[in-house]
Parts: C-alpha cells; sequence; structure tokens
C-alpha cells in the first residue's frame, strides 16, 4: 500500500518515519522544500508541561485586552472572513473550565506519548539534533500571574509530572552565566527540547535512506475520488496514485480539505523568531516568560526568542512593533545580556495552525474511508509529532492506538 503525505512539515515527516519503519510505501508531497516553515523557525519544545489547551477560561477577555495595544502578545486583524467567524465562534464556545478539564488529560497522554517516542528517536537517528533534556522555566514577574502557575504546577504533578517552585534567588542560582529578574518561576524537568532545523534535516536525510518517495515543491490541486474513497492525488507535477491518504500541512489544512469538499476549522497563528549566534554567555535553561507570551531557546552560544499569536491569515506583513516587544520582554526578565535589537530583514516568521479547541486533528475522517488528519497543533508542533505519527501508524494498521483518540476526532466541529 502506497501512503500518501500531503505536508512534509514536523508532524508530516514523523508520520512518515513510523510508516516507513512499519513497511509501508511512503510518498511526501510539500509545497516548499525543507529550509524554512514554521517546523524549522520554532521554539523546538517537547513540552509536557503543555497539557493545558489554548481555548482557556479568561482567554477572550484577556485577548480583547491585548488587542487594544500593537504591541501585545495577541493580535486579530479585522476583516470580513467567514472562516475566521466560524473559527471565532466556536473558540468562544470552547474557551470554558469544562472543556480544559475535559481535554487535558487527552494532550498530556499525547504530550508524554512523545517525550517517551524522543528518547528513542535520540539514539536511532544517526545525525544529532542537539536535544537537551534538562527542563524548562515558567517564569513571571506579576504576583498573579505566579499563584496561577503554582496551581498548574500542582495539577502537572498530578499528570506525573516533576517540578520544582522557586523563589527570585533560587531561579537565579540555576541560571549561572546571566542575571535573572523574575518574581518566581517553576521548573518543568520532565521538558526538554532540540534544535527543530536539526531535527527536520535528520529525519528528511533518514527517511530517504529508508526509500521515502519526496515530491518538493509540489503543489496539490485536486482528488480522485469514487465509492466513497480517495484513489489519486493531483498535483501541477503529476497524478499519485493512494491506498491511504494522510493531511498533515500545517495551517494550509482547512484549504486542502476545501478540495475534498470538507470544511475543516483552522486558523493560521503566526509567530516571530529571532536568533543570536556567539554568546559568551548564555541561559541555561529555555523559558517562557508567561507575563509577556514569550520564549526562549537556548543552545551552547546560541539563543532563539520568539513569540506573539497573530490571527492576520496567511499575511507576509512583518509587524516591527509585535517583533520590538519580544526582544522588549526579554530585556525585562534577563536585563544584562544588552542583546541588540533585531534586524528586520533576518526576523522569521511561520504559521501555527490552530483548531478553535485548542486539540489537534488526528484520527479518520468518516468522509473518506482512507482520510486520516494529523495536524492543527498549534503551538505543539514538535511537542506532539513523534505521538501523531505513531498514532497515525496504528490507524492504519488497525493497531490499538497508544491512546484514546476521541478528543482528536476530526470532524467534531462537522
Amino acid at each position: 500500500m502506497n501512503v500518501v503525505i500531503v505536508g512534509g512539515g514536523v508532524i508530516g515527516l514523523n508520520t512518515a518515519y513510523y510508516l516507513r519503519r512499519a513497511g509501508y510505501g511512503v510518498t511526501v508531497i510539500e509545497k516548499n522544500d525543507f529550509t524554512d516553515g514554521c517546523s524549522y523557525g520554532n521554539m523546538g519544545y517537547i513540552s509536557p508541561s503543555h497539557f493545558i489547551p489554548l481555548a482557556t477560561p479568561g482567554i477572550i477577555a484577556q485577548g480583547l485586552r491585548w488587542m487594544l495595544s500593537a504591541s501585545s502578545p495577541f493580535y486579530i486583524q479585522p476583516r470580513l472572513n467567514l472562516d475566521l467567524v466560524r473559527w471565532g465562534l466556536v473558540f468562544w464556545k470552547k474557551a470554558n473550565a469544562k472543556n480544559v478539564e475535559s481535554n487535558a488529560p487527552h494532550l498530556n497522554n499525547l504530550l508524554q506519548l512523545t517525550r517517551e517516542l524522543m528518547k528513542d528517536m535520540k539514539r536511532e537517528l544517526p545525525q544529532p539534533f542537539d536535544m537537551t533534556e534538562k527542563g524548562c522555566w515558567m517564569l513571571w514577574k506579576n504576583e498573579k500571574t505566579g499563584e496561577h502557575e503554582k496551581h498548574l504546577s500542582e495539577q502537572a504533578n498530578r499528570f506525573g509530572l516533576k517540578t520544582i517552585i522557586c523563589r527570585p534567588q533560587q531561579v537565579q542560582e540555576y541560571e549561572t552565566e546571566v542575571e535573572t529578574n523574575v518574581a518566581g518561576g517553576v521548573l518543568y524537568l520532565d521538558d526538554c527540547h532540540v534544535n527543530p532545523g536539526k531535527f527536520m534535516q535528520s529525519l528528511y536525510s533518514e527517511l530517504q535512506k529508508m526509500g521515502v518517495k519526496f515530491w518538493l515543491n509540489t503543489t496539490v490541486t485536486g482528488f480522485e475520488t469514487a465509492n466513497g474513497k480517495i484513489n489519486t492525488v493531483i498535483t501541477d507535477r503529476a497524478d499519485i496514485p493512494c491506498g491511504e491518504l494522510v493531511i498533515a500541512n500545517g495551517s494550509w489544512l482547512g484549504e486542502i480539505s476545501k478540495l475534498l469538499g470538507i470544511k475543516v476549522l483552522m486558523q493560521p497563528g503566526k509567530g516571530y523568531s529571532m536568533e543570536y549566534n556567539g554568546l559568551a554567555e548564555n541561559l541555561q535553561y529555555p523559558s517562557i516568560l508567561v507575563d509577556d507570551r514569550t520564549a526562549t531557546t537556548p543552545i551552547d552560544q546560541w539563543l532563539r526568542i520568539g513569540g506573539t499569536m497573530e490571527l492576520s491569515g496567511h499575511s507576509d506583513n512583518i509587524l516591527t512593533k509585535r517583533v520590538q516587544s519580544i526582544h522588549e520582554a526579554f530585556k525585562k526578565y534577563y536585563p544584562a545580556m544588552n542583546l541588540p535589537q533585531p534586524d528586520m530583514n533576518k526576523v522569521w516568521y511561520g504559521y501555527r495552525p490552530v483548531s478553535p479547541d485548542g486539540m489537534p486533528y488526528i484520527g479518520r475522517h468518516r468522509a473518506f474511508s482512507n482520510l486520516i488528519y494529523a495536524g492543527g497543533h498549534a503551538m505543539l508542533g514538535v511537542s506532539a509529532a513523534a505521538g501523531t505519527g505513531l498514532l497515525v501508524k496504528e490507524i492504519i494498521s488497525g493497531e490499538k492506538a497508544s491512546i484514546a483518540l476521541q478528543a482528536f476526532d476530526p470532524a467534531r466541529f462537522s
């Protein structure tokens, strides 16, 4: 059987990895090459700590307050767009405590599954990808934020995660090379991080050796279907037969679904990041600067800083104030590093695939007997990639899934 995967990001490549290992013929179709995209410029987190879905109580009110500021961590570009309106209405309905309580255990299962699988992948992939297993900080400056983070730490402990709640001086004792200015922090010891670009290149190189076929710079233009089954993927270069079809093309998942007559709620959440190299003194731990929704990833003398959630469609426009706000947030927490202002010509941006309840789409879609979705992971693409790939392999093989899948039903909003 030939399994065709549309999308060559971190989800698509992990899916190809587990399917090929199981003996399936695998073809990956990617509209670009493997030098950019959200799978490259992200923070590289593998984070069991991120078990709370994006749609949470209070996020609507907070988002409305943030929208009044051009430099806030959250922004929706006002526009008449029916897909955005439909997405927003469902997001508003799902942002409540009941849904968080229901979905958090399932998201936790997916993240912890990936965390375990990454231990094996670190040994199995011959090209190293700088996987560092020492934890990740949640740092705050506002005491109210700190109380919330301490509560989340207690919930994490109930899920079996190990955390350390620290006072400001204790945070400083961990960060031995740079000055910190925080009111406190929680260190999530189970979290780890990778260099996402190296991870992608390592996977791509290994998949080539394994015999996976790649159609790069190839656009899917349609599908041939019959009797409730997808038989052929039509592209601008060739028609590709498929026994099973996996849609894993990130924030474009909703657009390609329309070619099959399926409506999938999805919005691209633009994020920005900047890099610094050759730092004589650097952070020892990655960190989420919670009050400012900014993230840091250090590896040796290299540092990436990123953040913001911008719902402006697939827009190439870079909002300078939002990039500068990431830099300013970093300075508040690490005042002595004196990093230069970001070069706007070198700032990276990418589109996170955001579902309206913060849960990914993983599983068969009842519209076609051989259609599987693997997408909508928002900021958790790397964190959930290996687990998602294994689950897709189990679905196609007819095996019992490693975790329950009902919360990830791709047709749950149909």
